[in-house]
């Protein structure tokens, strides 16, 4: 098959919708496909075999991590060239609007995927009353699409509620190869630790630091359990906001890590805290229990899909007058309560990973390409 992805995030940036598409695209050249990405400015030309294109872009002025790509002829031009099967657009925005009116007007198959839950977001940027116009922009977008794919059944059932039509789920997946408990090293967690000493447990958050990510909920966790030490892994837009917010508590900024670096850090902790409560999956809840870290997580949108409480990690639920905090201390207690059930949650949080592997995931998604485009086949018939 020849495929165009359409995406709003690519390389060089780190988030959870970029190593799907990484992980996405290298199993679909290694099964014999051939690929072709639209992103923005700044990626390398090729990726895994896959042929990248760049599209000049601007920063989101309330988001700078996030560029918008405007389409441009040269786009519909290297689509002629490629004459794909099918075209994958990414979360649309800008330049995936314009790959969704190029496939409808080449009558080229198109799929959606819907990775961010950028309704739930605007309430963190002062923007809440905008929520039900985001829905009705979505809702036109992706109905486009001959096929709606979700990241987590919770996403697969609000979207069909809004309106959106043909949902279907895409499997999780995480690279357990990567992400190991072998990797916990002393090394990585005295730079956990920073200036802190190594007397209590040790919190860790990966991710954005920006404000859709509520991390201001880990303080009281702090506060009730004094001894306790935070490492805040990865960067964003709400940094400076964060330092002054942590300010006084044991509290590292480490900055992004990569590769073995971050698969250590994970493995290297002895909690790992996801206050988040508007994620589509929240695939670091998968290389945290890859790598045998404890997982604390919403009890809301795909994180349910991941963590079964008391199980494989522990559920705190987000709302309440106090924000969340008493019921995110208690499942954070829990957790570190317990030595021998901790190293129970360890193994079955292993476990659990290892059922998800990006190569199936691929394969599924392989399989909806096939029928989507046999589908075309009949229809056109």
């Amino acid at each position: 098959m020849k495929i165009a992805f359409f995406t709003e995030t690519f390389l060089p940036k780190v988030d959870g919708i970029v190593t799907r598409l990484t992980k996405t695209v290298k199993h679909l050249v290694d099964a014999g496909d051939e690929v072709l990405v639209f992103c923005p400015e700044g990626a390398p030309s090729h990726y895994m075999g896959a042929r990248v294109m760049g599209v000049p872009a601007m920063p989101l002025p309330l988001y700078p991590e996030l560029k918008l790509a405007l389409p441009r002829p040269a786009v519909s031009e290297a689509i002629d060239a490629f004459q794909p099967d099918l075209v994958h657009v990414v979360n649309p925005a800008v330049l995936g609007l314009g790959g969704i009116w190029l496939a409808k007007n080449k009558s080229i198959p198109l799929i959606a995927s819907y990775h961010t839950h950028l309704p739930k977001y605007l309430e963190h940027y002062g923007m809440g009353m905008l929520e039900p116009l985001l829905w009705e922009l979505l809702k036109a977008a992706h109905n486009q699409a001959e096929l709606n794919l979700c990241t987590s059944t919770a996403m697969v059932k609000e979207l069909s509620e809004k309106g959106i039509q043909h949902t279907a789920l895409w499997q999780r997946g995480v690279d357990t190869d990567l992400f190991r408990p072998e990797l916990r090293q002393a090394d990585m967690r005295r730079r956990l630790l920073g200036e802190h000493d190594d007397r209590g447990a040790l919190l860790l958050y990966v991710g954005r630091l920006s404000a859709e990510k509520q991390i201001e909920r880990i303080k009281p966790v702090l506060e009730a359990l004094p001894d306790t030490r935070l490492a805040l892994v990865g960067d964003g837009p709400h940094r400076q906001q964060l330092e002054r917010h942590f300010e006084g508590t044991a509290t590292t900024f480490v900055g992004y890590l990569a590769g073995e670096e971050l698969a250590s850090a994970y493995a290297s902790g002895d909690a790992f805290l996801f206050p988040s409560s508007t994620e589509t999956l929240g695939l670091v809840l998968l290389e945290a229990m890859a790598a045998g870290c404890p997982v604390v997580g919403a009890n809301r949108g795909g994180i349910p899909d991941i963590i079964s409480d008391g199980i494989n990690g522990c559920l705190y639920e987000p709302d309440g007058a106090d924000g969340g905090a008493a019921s995110l201390i208690n499942a954070t207690q829990r957790l570190l309560g317990n030595d021998l059930e901790r190293q129970a949650l360890r193994r079955s949080a292993r476990s659990e990973a290892e059922r998800w592997g990006w190569a199936g995931a691929t394969e599924q998604l392989r399989t909806y390409y096939r029928g989507v485009l046999k589908a075309d086949q009949i229809s056109a018939a």
